[in-house]
């Protein structure tokens, strides 16, 4: 065990064993806590000068807690190292993630977990978000500039000026969209199946208070590759089988400009994530007609699963 480095947590001498955990391209170091009394947590380390927005993450998971599904829990949260990192120890939540869990599973089944996940959406976006937490800066000024930075980069592909031109003519739809209470990563990948075959929601640290619609662009961008029953479970469960045309309208907005940008933001990765980002931009333009369509193919042209009742 990592003694030196964790000593000083207060609950460091009920640790049994600690294992560090490299999946995520979260910032913070993570590692899977087990205790002498036999429980699961998950730590989390982070550079002191994140200590005030690591703070606000705590403070708003405590929040989150209060709904009623399963959940990372906020457990603790303080300094260590002589006051040079931030640690949050948080709940441990024991399944698989849906992202390699799914493909194994027939459509049917696929499908009513989207719908497991789109109600818990639903949730996470009821809670109520003070006046005085609404951001002063919409996403409009933010997107427009990592638009800009895509277009000026060195990584721009063949065939994206169609997809530019209907992000800048449609950005400013964005200003005067409602604001809700975010997950900010909410896909496959930070959503366990436990063992009851419901769904747990872990990794909250891109938490937001922002559009309801925006939650959805990685569906288009991280899930259809994975599971489109998936997907079309999670549209309908959120709104109760009435999809509204401006839901599409809203979305293809943010699709537009996250298919663009990723590739940008994947710059500093390297070319294995910039060419993965390049494909996915790639899917995006045909499942959108390069954006003379609204709602996507995927969507479209595909059947409603079978349904069953349980999984």
């Amino acid at each position: 065990m990592q003694s030196s480095l964790f000593s000083d947590i207060p609950s460091f001498s009920t640790w049994k064993s600690i294992q560090k955990i490299e999946k995520g391209w979260s910032s913070d170091q993570k590692y899977l806590i087990e205790t002498i009394f036999g429980k699961k947590l998950l730590l989390r380390i982070s550079d002191i000068s994140k200590y005030e927005a690591k703070k606000r993450e705590f403070e708003s998971l405590q929040n989150y807690n209060t709904l009623d599904f399963t959940m990372s829990k906020a457990i603790a949260f303080g300094t260590c190292l002589n006051d040079h990192k931030v640690y949050m120890i948080l709940s441990w939540i024991e399944g698989s993630d849906l992202e390699s869990t799914l493909p194994t599973l027939s459509e049917s089944e696929q499908y009513l977990l989207g719908k497991k996940a789109g109600s818990i959406l639903k949730k996470i976006h009821s809670l109520p978000v003070p006046i005085s937490k609404i951001p002063k800066e919409g996403k409009y000024r933010k997107k427009l500039r990592q638009l800009g930075l895509y277009e000026e980069s060195s990584v721009r592909i063949p065939g994206d000026e169609q997809a530019i031109q209907f992000a800048r003519d449609h950005l400013a739809q964005l200003k005067q969209r409602p604001y809700v209470y975010q997950h900010g990563d909410f896909h496959p990948g930070n959503l366990i199946l436990l063992n009851n075959h419901e769904i747990g929601v872990i990794d909250f640290n891109r938490w937001g208070i922002s559009d309801p619609f925006e939650e959805f662009y990685k569906l288009e961008t991280l899930t259809t590759e994975i599971s489109i029953p998936y997907c079309i479970g999670q549209i309908h469960s959120y709104f109760d089988n009435h999809v509204p045309m401006d839901f599409w309208e809203i979305l293809k907005i943010y699709v537009a400009h996250a298919a663009l940008y990723s590739i940008k933001w994947a710059e500093p990765f390297g070319k294995n994530d910039i060419n993965r980002m390049t494909k996915r931009c790639r899917s995006t333009f045909l499942h959108y007609n390069d954006f003379t369509s609204t709602i996507p193919n995927w969507y479209n042209d595909n059947p409603i699963p079978n349904k069953g009742e349980n999984l």
